[in-house]
């Protein structure tokens, strides 16, 4: 029996009607009858109780097809091929603007969902940065796992203010396994708007030529203001302001994301509402080297549902053509 189970165990909970029906037929019948005799019962067997024996037997076997049985075969190898890809994600205050609906934060989560519904046997990681960074998922391929780490993801996760690409960039770049040939992938979402314009430098000085940067600018030329929240109620009571008192207008910096991307042998892409920019970047990355990340072992199992389906049909088609009471000469 152990090489014995069922894709859907719970299912036997159907069998319970037919046999429910069955001992009701059952209780009722002797009623009817008012069969006194225990010895006449066991030598003369009413067509009608014979027929209702086939069709619970048949049911039921009909409910063993739909649980899904099946037999162990054994095991089989499933190398799985992939490469190392981690997000970097701008969660500096100015993401709050609200210049690509419903903010730039909030489409950024969507493009990185967007991304993980579409790996196979890849890699991710996110690494979360205003003015520090830190590794806040480490590379996984549990995509669900991936996918709570993400909605977690807001701009108070950081203290302090500001955009630091840098230090972003030199955390994955020191955060990757080269232990294997395939390529290596970061991914920086951001505004563009960086404290100091030194994270080109850092792409430069990367010796590993399998690195490849991407990168996606969320928000508008026109740009908007960046709004202020209350820590208690979480409404929106004003915008953030300047020393001089004037309201800071955050806008998107392209240029920044362009040469990064250029300097790092990857592309620009910009964000939209679209989310064109989720099946080109998938597209891109789809023709990089990848190599045999691991290898599984996953249960080879053969279905066994028709046997019980037949047999359950045979049964119920046999009732169907017997008399419901033996006719006594």
């Amino acid at each position: 029996m152990n090489n014995f189970e069922f894709e859907q165990p719970l299912y036997i909970l159907f069998g319970l009607i037919p046999i429910t029906g069955f001992i009701v037929m059952i209780l009722a019948y002797r009623k009817k009858e008012k069969i006194l005799d225990v010895m006449k019962i066991k030598t003369i067997i009413p067509f009608k109780v014979l027929r209702n024996i086939l069709i619970t037997l048949g049911l039921c076997l009909m409910v063993v097809s739909l649980m899904g049985p099946q037999i162990f075969m054994g095991y089989a190898e499933v190398s799985k091929k992939g490469m190392d890809i981690y997000v970097l994600i701008d969660t500096s205050k100015s993401m709050l603007v609200e210049d690509i609906q419903p903010n730039r934060i909030s489409r950024v989560k969507k493009i990185i969902e967007g991304i993980i519904d579409n790996l196979q046997g890849d890699r991710i990681g996110f690494i979360p940065f205003s003015q520090d960074a830190y590794v806040q998922m480490p590379l996984t391929d549990d995509y669900q796992l991936a996918r709570m780490f993400l909605d977690v993801i807001d701009t108070d996760m950081i203290a302090g203010g500001g955009t630091n690409i840098a230090s972003a960039i030199k955390l994955a770049d020191s955060s990757f396994k080269r232990v294997t040939s395939a390529d290596r992938v970061i991914i920086v979402l951001s505004d563009g708007e960086e404290l100091d314009s030194n994270s080109q430098e850092v792409v430069k000085n990367i010796k590993d030529k399998q690195l490849k940067v991407f990168t996606i600018g969320v928000g508008s030329d026109k740009g908007g203001l960046i709004p202020v929240y209350d820590e208690k109620s979480n409404q929106r009571i004003s915008y953030k302001k300047d020393n001089k008192g004037d309201f800071v207008t955050s806008r998107l910096n392209a240029d920044i994301l362009k040469k990064l991307a250029d300097i790092g042998n990857g592309t620009y892409y910009q964000a939209s509402l679209s989310g064109d920019e989720i099946q080109n970047l998938l597209k891109d990355i789809g023709s990089l080297k990848r190599d045999t990340s691991k290898t599984d072992k996953i249960k080879r199992l053969k279905s066994q549902y028709q046997y019980f389906l037949g047999a359950g049909i045979l049964l119920f088609t046999a009732a169907c053509l017997l008399p419901e009471r033996r006719k006594l000469v």
